[in-house]
Formats: structure tokens, C-alpha cells, sequence
């Protein structure tokens, strides 16, 4: 019952981004949409069909993210257009909390897409972010990004 669900999702998605309805490409698209689903499946991507658990913090997430985006993008371009260019460029070493590699990544790149901000290096426990101001450095250690992204953290 879940894969037929799955692979009906799957299978949406293709049609609402692909537009066409020829039986042709119909059929490529539900194979396609099978072969996606248990290619996930053998790769224990998929619990019981879909990880559900992702799907409410995500739901909270990527709209916050969004946001920031936006908003940092702002911050960046009110900055290359300033006649004097307030920059302060600045080096910062940000500990994650999440324990999966997964929270992680997503942490991580949650840091590159927020313009003005880059997640260089990510060794061991901690991220060497490049920003290009102190605010957008203080904005990170605030934490609140580390905590929002540690939502995704479903590890032992």
C-alpha cells in the first residue's frame, strides 16, 4: 500500500514538472517513477515508503530558510551597491550540534546558500565559515540556524 503511494507521489511530481501527457513519455515517467522508488528502497533511503519524520520539520524549515535567503540576499546587495563597500570579511568557526551526517549537510548548506556566508571547511566537529561581514558571522553564532537545522537530526 505505502510503495503504491510512494511511487504515485513520485509519479505527480514527475507529471507537474514534466507537462506532457503523450503515452510515450507517460510510461517513462512511471517507470522512471518505480525505478526512483526502488533504487530509494535498496538504498534505505525510504522508511516504510517515505521518511515522514523529515517532512514536518521541513514544512518549518525550508520557509525560514527562504527567508534568510532573502533577507541576507538583501544585506549583500545593499552592501556591492554602497559607494564605500562596508565589508569585513571575517573567518568563523561554528560547532554543529546535530549528530548525523545528514543534519549536518544540510546544516552546512544551509550556511552556503544564505548569501554573504560559506561553509569552507568542515572538519571533525566543527565548520570554517567565510562571511562576509562580522553581522553575518554574529547572525551565526546566534545559533538559530544550528537549531532549526538540528530538527533533521534523527541519529541514535
Amino acid at each position: 500500500m505505502l510503495q503504491a503511494a510512494a511511487v504515485s507521489i513520485l509519479f505527480s511530481f514527475w507529471l507537474l514538472l514534466s507537462g506532457h501527457f503523450t503515452p510515450f513519455l507517460l510510461a517513462a515517467g512511471l517507470g522512471s517513477s518505480v525505478a526512483v522508488f526502488f533504487l530509494a528502497r535498496r538504498m534505505r533511503v525510504l522508511e516504510d515508503g517515505f521518511p515522514i519524520a523529515l517532512g514536518i520539520p521541513a514544512l518549518t524549515y525550508w520557509p525560514w530558510l527562504a527567508w534568510e535567503i532573502v533577507k541576507s540576499a538583501w544585506d549583500v546587495s545593499r552592501i556591492i551597491l554602497s559607494p564605500r563597500l562596508p565589508i569585513s570579511p571575517v573567518f568563523v568557526r561554528v560547532k554543529p550540534s546535530q549528530r548525523t551526517t545528514a543534519a549536518r549537510v544540510t546544516f552546512a548548506n544551509s550556511i552556503t546558500l544564505t548569501p554573504g556566508t560559506v561553509t569552507v571547511d568542515a572538519d571533525g566537529d566543527e565548520f570554517l565559515v567565510h562571511a562576509l561581514t562580522q553581522a553575518s558571522a554574529d547572525e551565526l553564532a546566534r545559533g538559530e540556524m544550528d537549531r532549526r537545522a538540528t530538527a533533521f537530526d534523527r541519529g541514535p
